[in-house]
């Protein structure tokens, strides 16, 4: 259904062609290296190829030729083969998926991971003849109805030993392919109510798991990253993968700090009431950003809409503090979003994925001449230039107890007065930077 399209190209600034690129030119080096591989683009098969167009209060709107009856395996190869043309329209370098997007369920354990192989190989076919690769694998743990209670969460054996096998073989898939992470999304690994819940019980299941996880990856030599994706609700009332923070605090006391980082989404930060570029500052201070997906929501609604990016501002200062972590190394930014259920045609999906990839573009090159400016940093490095005098130094790498800075601190009769925090002129700083500057 997209073999019709001619791949997108990059046109420039001034072009009016809506199926161009105007920002995303894939080898223009920043920052010493290419776009290409500082932002790392990746297309989500599940929102991609798999989404219907149902809500909770309407059913699917999106018909595809693969969502019709027949032999599900054969229905999953031509979703495969559709997927691949959707790739080499867009011309990003990565994908992403879940088991469920691109392998039929099976009627039992055995069967399911036996298509999960056998499309995997389909895949790795298709791979020979494309420049689109692997960015992530996860398996699906939270839509069917044996993960309502929890997947390693569960209070029910079983479940966890089912979850196992199937992330076991969803790690095997996608270092077969070459990916580059593995993300586990705990989408019910929380709870409904307290009422039921042992939570103590459950955390340390979800550590347990976690570990074993871990093990396996070094088991079997993948070089790739495991990430958690954070979410502070939705499927469940509260899950224990709330936030950045959070997340650091359970890695910590499972000692896996070293082990995992965080895959963050735009949505799931502002359902947790923060912002993406909050997340991403807290995953880069505490060493532990590992990738993104990109989306946004809606302000006026409560839940997770996935919505393609549009946001300049906000994008902006998230790449910002990308850059300033260092980048996203072996992870990427995976558009975790959809077209709206009116937007049916292959040609919103490819709008939509344009639109994206340009906005991101746009706010990674205005952080970099944000950075190379260099006026904003030199605010923040002036507002904390105290704490590089010795005494400052002293306090802080615990050369002084409490007892000696209070005694200095009256010795020296210390009165300190408010000092601006120049909000405004940051702000005017960063606005004229963000919706001005020459790219």
């Amino acid at each position: 259904m997209f073999s019709k399209f001619e791949t997108v190209k990059y046109e420039g600034p001034s072009s009016e062609n809506a199926l161009a690129y105007q920002y995303y030119d894939a080898e223009r080096v920043v920052l010493g290296k290419p776009l290409k591989d500082h932002l790392r683009f990746a297309v989500a098969y599940w929102h991609s190829l798999a989404m219907n167009g149902s809500d909770p209060f309407g059913g699917p709107t999106i018909e595809r030729p693969w969502m019709g009856a027949g032999d599900p395996i054969a229905q999953a190869k031509v979703k495969a083969d559709a997927a691949f043309e959707l790739f080499r329209v867009l011309d990003l370098p990565f994908f992403c998926f879940h088991d469920a997007d691109v392998a039929p369920a099976g009627d039992t354990l055995a069967e399911g991971l036996k298509n999960l192989h056998v499309i995997a190989d389909y895949f790795a076919e298709k791979m020979e003849t494309s420049s689109t690769k692997l960015l992530w694998g996860t398996a699906n743990l939270f839509s069917h109805p044996r993960f309502m209670a929890g997947a390693s969460t569960n209070p029910d054996p079983d479940v966890f030993a089912w979850c196992a096998a199937t992330v076991k073989n969803c790690m095997d898939v996608t270092k077969k392919l070459g990916g580059s992470n593995y993300v586990l999304w705990g989408g019910r690994e929380g709870y409904e109510t307290l009422l039921n819940t042992n939570m103590k019980q459950e955390l340390e299941q979800m550590g347990r798991f976690l570990t074993l996880v871990v093990e396996y990856k070094h088991t079997i030599g993948f070089e790739g990253q495991i990430l958690i994706e954070p979410k502070p609700k939705e499927p469940t009332s509260h899950q224990y993968d709330f936030d950045a923070a959070t997340v650091y605090g359970f890695l910590k006391r499972f000692g896996l700090e070293n082990e995992v980082k965080l895959n963050l989404e735009a949505n799931h930060a502002t359902l947790a009431g923060h912002s993406f570029e909050h997340e991403i500052a807290t995953a880069g201070s505490l060493g532990v950003l590992g990738s993104l997906d990109i989306n946004r929501g809606d302000a006026l609604l409560g839940w997770d809409t996935d919505q393609f990016p549009n946001d300049l501002w906000t994008m902006t200062m998230s790449m910002y503090h990308v850059i300033k972590a260092g980048g996203l190394g072996k992870g990427g930014c995976n558009f975790d979003a959809k077209v709206r259920r009116q937007s049916f045609t292959a040609e919103d999906m490819i709008h939509a994925h344009v639109g994206g990839v340009d906005i991101c573009t746009r706010a990674f090159l205005t952080a970099a001449k944000l950075i190379e400016d260099g006026r904003y940093d030199a605010l923040l490095t002036e507002r904390y230039a105290g704490w590089s005098k010795p005494d400052a130094a002293a306090m802080l790498s615990g050369k002084m107890s409490l007892d000696e800075i209070a005694a200095k601190a009256l010795a020296d009769g210390i009165n300190p007065k408010p000092r601006s925090g120049k909000q405004e002129q940051i702000e005017n700083l960063l606005m004229r930077a963000i919706y001005s500057a020459k790219l």
